[in-house]
């Protein structure tokens, strides 16, 4: 049984109660508008409560002209909803279309407009509604575990892919089917899910922390995209492709870090002069493969921009929400 169900099912008896304490007839009608008005985020509730609500007048008004220039006849039903709808619509509240039908059609059961059946009307809508939008601010279940455990997912495919493309670079024979790549991926995609819906459920100073690691991680897949083109290029085994394996086994250990080391950007560095200092490729085929294994580092350090961009450093003092989050 999902929390959403149990919400609604306390939205509703709740609402119902209320409204038979106020005298309202059907007081069931009631639970049907808490029933529409529950959702599964603080923000998104607030919203469709708003959308509903006023659509909701717009129908009522709309439908007591019709009823006062036609009357009470089953026929007027259809012209509501033939024209009623699309009015609802362009008023920017389609969301409501099915709120105000309810009551529309409870003003048309009985048969009558008088202040005090619009007034119990209102008063149906206050009670439905409101008591949905109570229980989501009352309560939703926090995403903090749900998206801390994605995270660490996220951070362990990403430390087997390095590890295969440092393995490919030893052993260009080596053949990796990549499927740790799709994981990281489906679970970047899940998180950024999580991320936005844990911060809807914030009205007041969301946390924009989880967010920014998961597009960081979007980012940097993209990049890692990049990496394996140019790696596939790679396709005799140098002594350059070595030195680099050596970087992605460092980088491996470093994107299951809680901070920005900046190990592994010292290392390509420190590799990048390195190569500057070798002797020119002494075939046309050791210049293709030592030009993949350079552009190869250049994605590379794109790569460590982003995570710089998005982290702090050791050393920083004390870290923000996610800074534990936010690795190589």
């Amino acid at each position: 049984m999902g929390f959403r169900i149990i919400k609604t099912a306390a939205a509703t008896l709740l609402s119902i109660l209320l409204a038979a304490a106020a005298g309202i007839p059907n007081a069931q009608s009631a639970g049907l508008l808490a029933i529409l008005g529950v959702e599964v985020t603080r923000k998104r509730s607030l919203r469709t409560i708003t959308a509903r609500f006023l659509a909701s007048l717009v129908g009522l008004f709309f439908g007591c002209i019709l009823f006062w220039l036609f009357g009470f006849h089953y026929w007027v039903l259809g012209l509501y909803v033939l024209f009623g709808f699309p009015l609802i619509v362009r008023s920017g509240y389609k969301e409501g279309i099915v709120t105000s039908s309810v009551i529309v059609f409870k003003v048309f059961g009985q048969a009558e407009i008088t202040p005090f059946v619009l007034f119990q009307q209102i008063e149906l809508l206050v009670i439905g509604l409101g008591s949905a939008g109570l229980v989501n601010l009352i309560y939703m279940p926090q995403a903090e575990g749900v998206i801390s455990a994605i995270r660490k997912e996220v951070d362990g495919y990403f430390s087997v892919v390095f590890t295969q493309m440092a393995r490919t670079l030893r052993d260009p024979a080596y053949i990796w089917d990549g499927k740790e790549l799709i994981g990281a991926d489906q679970a970047v995609k899940q998180g950024l899910a999580a991320a936005s819906r844990e911060m809807e459920n914030h009205v007041i100073h969301p946390d924009e922390a989880w967010n920014v690691y998961f597009y960081m991680r979007k980012e940097q897949l993209e990049s890692i995209q990049n990496m394996l083109q140019l790696l596939s290029q790679v396709y005799r085994q140098l002594p350059h492709g070595e030195m680099v394996a050596e970087l992605f086994d460092q980088l491996s250990g470093d994107v299951l870090a809680h901070e920005y080391t900046g190990r592994t950007e010292k290392l390509l560095d420190e590799l990048e002069q390195e190569f500057q200092e070798m002797e020119l490729p002494a075939s046309r085929e050791e210049f293709e493969v030592r030009s993949a294994i350079l552009q190869l580092c250049r994605e590379l350090a794109l790569y460590l921009k982003i995570a710089k961009q998005h982290k702090a450093p050791v050393g920083a003092g004390p870290f923000k929400k996610l800074s534990a989050g936010k690795s190589s």
